[in-house]
């Protein structure tokens, strides 16, 4: 299979797949939102602002009336313990988590402080259901099964327990379509580099990429040895096409935090997020970065390139 189809069938693969402002809240009360987050601020800027801004069109304004204490594990999933308890100190009204680690470092450690899922894997890890939640948990699923040319590698994190069953259905994808998939577990980043070397070892000629807090993290390097390589290279949010990626498919991460707010402001009007039902993304994109398909050879096609969100150029 030539480069060009390639790239084609893998993105064809992959596409396959208001409330009002505050008017009544108490002048004096300050809230106090926790935020457990994979990266850092900076890193995760795009959804932080959408976060931020959907805060402020409902009323709720930093050293006014709000304030937020942002915590990274900096792509260490074994640190949510620490942070949750950090934050369980400060006394923080709502927890806001991104990814499955947090959400479960949240479960374990209170029953009684909401807890408002930016996105997660699975949700139905943590919830009774995704119309009736039960208990302190409630949100949104950043989940897209759908996602995922010749062999496919797959650069997962089989230690974070919701990414097993995406490489279970991404090998399922991939031999739908006559692609043998290779797994690439990556527990550490000193790990991702030999990923790579035994990817080409095994003639990959492609790769898909989970987003998780290890990739998130190290994103940046995942792009450079893609590019490193001239391995076209999958991902399911923009945030690894800003690092210099070839193409993303899935949730807009930025609408999923915004409507996160939206969960946030429900549960401080009293709410409770045992009867928040559990919201799947209805917004996704498809994001391509020509400048990173030109510099590992593709040319990608007119077809594809007419269906995406934004091509970067």
């Amino acid at each position: 299979m030539r480069r060009r189809e390639l790239i084609l069938a893998f993105g064809a693969a992959a596409v396959m797949l208001a409330p009002l402002p505050l008017s009544a809240q108490s002048s004096s009360k300050v809230w106090r939102i926790g935020v457990m987050e994979t990266t850092s601020m900076a890193l995760n800027a795009p959804n932080f602002d959408a976060f931020r801004q959907s805060l402020r069109d409902l009323g709720y304004v930093e050293g006014q009336n709000l304030v937020i204490e942002y915590r990274s594990a900096e792509g260490r999933g074994e640190r949510f313990a620490e942070l949750t308890a950090d934050l369980l100190r400060l006394n923080v009204d709502v927890i806001v988590t991104r990814g499955t680690p947090a959400v479960l470092a949240a479960k374990k450690a209170t029953t009684t402080t909401p807890i408002v899922m930016a996105a997660m894997g699975e949700p139905l890890m943590v919830v009774a259901s995704l119309a009736h939640p039960g208990g302190n948990i409630t949100g949104l699923s950043g989940y897209a099964t759908d996602l995922g040319a010749v062999r496919i590698a797959g650069l997962y994190n089989m230690g974070n327990p919701v990414v097993p069953p995406q490489w279970d259905q991404l090998q399922a994808a991939a031999r739908k379509l006559g692609m043998e998939p290779q797994l690439l577990d990556i527990r550490k980043t000193e790990d991702i580099a030999p990923a790579f070397d035994d990817a080409m070892r095994q003639r990959a000629g492609a790769l898909m990429v989970s987003v998780e807090a290890l990739t998130q993290e190290n994103r940046t390097l995942i792009a450079r040895l893609a590019a490193k390589h001239r391995l076209p290279a999958i991902y399911v949010s923009k945030e690894y096409i800003d690092a210099g990626g070839l193409i993303a498919y899935g949730p807009s991460y930025p609408d999923l935090y915004r409507r996160a707010a939206i969960y946030v402001d429900k549960i401080l009007r009293g709410a409770s997020p045992s009867n928040l039902p559990v919201e799947q993304p209805t917004k996704f994109e498809l994001i391509i970065n020509l400048k990173a398909a030109r510099a590992i050879g593709i040319e990608v096609p007119m077809t594809l390139s007419v269906r995406a969100d934004e091509v970067i150029e």
